[in-house]
């Protein structure tokens, strides 16, 4: 299995397929945070560093890829510190370089998390680029931290859990 990650910083994707037992043959990790580099590589030295997505040169990755995964930055989406500049912002314009690595790649699987954006048209406009309806998920089923987030993925998604009872301390 062949997996591309964007924006891997210090490789959480490959903490998640390892406890959901997803085994892969292939990590290849696009990121330029120097500190996430160095804590990918001690966790998981196989890990393919390819750089940048900026400009990355995808004919270098195997022709048949199983998963592209990523969490593009999102400031220039966000609602807490948008600046309007939605997709065209310096940050969030990087989430293009994931839309074109899906439509070069032509993945098995993609899963793309991104910030609920500011304003609807922009949200709208993603979807129109992924090809998917963003499924609002807040990462609070999961953990004790308030994150709402939209995931655009072709996996298909079943049932999501019940929503556990976290110590209401951590959302006051």
């Amino acid at each position: 299995m062949n997996v591309v990650s964007y924006f891997d910083g210090m490789s959480c994707g490959q903490l998640a397929l390892n406890k959901a037992g997803i085994n892969y043959d292939n990590y290849f990790a696009y990121e330029i945070d120097k500190y996430a580099i160095s804590v990918a590589n001690k966790n998981f030295p196989n890990t393919k560093q390819m750089g940048s997505v900026i400009d990355a040169d995808l004919s270098l990755l195997p022709k048949e890829i199983d998963l592209l995964i990523g969490g593009s930055p999102c400031q220039d989406l966000s609602g807490l510190k948008t600046n309007g500049e939605g997709l065209n912002g310096e940050k969030s314009k990087l989430l293009l370089d994931f839309i074109r690595a899906k439509n070069e790649l032509n993945p098995k699987y993609f899963l793309l998390e991104n910030v609920v954006p500011a304003q609807k048209e922009w949200k709208e406009e993603i979807d129109k680029l992924m090809g998917v309806e963003g499924v609002f998920i807040n990462s609070d089923l999961f953990v004790e931290l308030n994150r709402p987030r939209y995931y655009r993925t072709n996996i298909p998604i079943d049932e999501l859990p019940k929503r556990p009872n976290w110590n209401k301390k951590y959302f006051q």
